[in-house]
C-alpha cells in the first residue's frame, strides 16, 4: 500500500472509532423511527392510493428476484457516511438532514399515497406491498449517500477507485429498485432528485470549515503540529 493509501486508511480508522456510543444509538434510533413512520404511512393511507404508471424503461427491465439482495444492501450503504463522521457536530448535522429528507418523503406518502402494480413473490413483496412508491426513498437515500460519501472520500484523499466503487454501488441499488419491481422509473427519478436536493446541507465542513477535531485531520496531524511548534521555539 502506498503512502497515500496508508494515510487514508489511518484517517478512516480514526473516524470509524470516533463517537461509538453516539453512532450506535443515533443510527439505531433513526432506523427505528424511520421504519415506524414508513409502515404507518404504508398501512394507513389517508387518501385513495394512486397506482404509478409504467414507462418504456419499466417494461424493458424484467422482474429479477436475484436483485433483492442488492436492493437490501442500501441499509449497509447508508451507514458509511455517519460511520466516517469524526465530530459530534458533524454527525448530528448529518442526522438532521437525513431526518428532514425522510420526513419530506413520508409527508409526500401521507398526502399523496402511491403504489406500483405487484409483481413477483417473496419476503420483500409480502412486507412492502408495493406502496409508498413515489418518490422512491430507496433512490433518494442511495443518491444522498453517494454524494456525501464522495465528499468524505475526497476530503480523506481516498484512492479514486473507492469513489468509483461507491457510485457503482449506488447505481446497482437504483437498478434494483426497478428490477425488483418495487418502483417504476418515475419513482426513481423523483427520489433521486429529492436526494440531490438534500446534499448541499449535509456536510458540516461547508458551514464551519475550520471546526475539525484531530480525528478529522488524521492521526499524524497533531504530532506534526507539535513538532513544528517545538522547532519554532528559541
Amino acid at each position: 500500500m502506498d503512502s497515500l493509501g496508508s494515510s487514508f486508511a489511518a484517517a478512516a480508522v480514526q473516524r470509524l472509532k470516533a463517537l461509538p456510543w453516539l453512532k450506535s444509538f443515533g443510527i439505531s434510533g433513526f432506523m427505528v423511527l424511520f421504519f415506524m413512520g414508513y409502515f404507518a404511512t404504508l398501512n394507513h393511507p389517508l387518501w385513495a392510493v394512486r397506482q404509478m404508471p409504467e414507462g418504456s424503461v419499466d417494461r424493458w427491465i424484467s422482474y429479477q428476484p436475484w436483485t433483492v439482495g442488492i436492493y437490501c444492501t442500501l441499509w449497509l450503504y447508508v451507514l458509511l457516511p455517519p460511520a466516517l463522521m469524526g465530530t459530534a457536530r458533524g454527525l448530528l448535522r448529518y442526522g438532521a438532514v437525513a431526518g428532514i429528507l425522510a420526513a419530506v418523503g413520508l409527508g409526500i406518502f401521507m398526502l399523496w399515497p402511491t403504489r406500483v402494480a405487484l409483481q413477483g413473490t417473496g419476503f420483500l413483496k409480502s412486507v412492502d406491498l408495493g406502496g409508498n412508491a413515489c418518490p422512491s426513498l430507496h433512490a433518494a437515500f442511495a443518491v444522498f449517500t453517494a454524494v456525501c460519501l464522495q465528499r468524505f472520500l475526497r476530503r480523506l484523499e481516498a484512492p479514486r477507485v473507492l469513489i468509483v466503487l461507491s457510485w457503482l454501488w449506488c447505481a446497482a441499488i437504483l437498478y434494483s429498485t426497478l428490477s425488483t419491481k418495487q418502483h417504476v422509473s418515475l419513482d426513481v427519478l423523483a427520489g433521486s432528485v429529492l436526494g440531490l436536493l438534500a446534499t448541499p446541507f449535509s456536510v458540516v465542513e461547508r458551514v464551519v470549515p475550520n471546526a475539525l477535531s484531530d480525528v478529522d485531520r488524521g492521526p499524524t496531524s497533531s504530532a506534526l503540529g507539535t513538532t513544528r511548534a517545538t522547532k519554532r521555539k528559541p
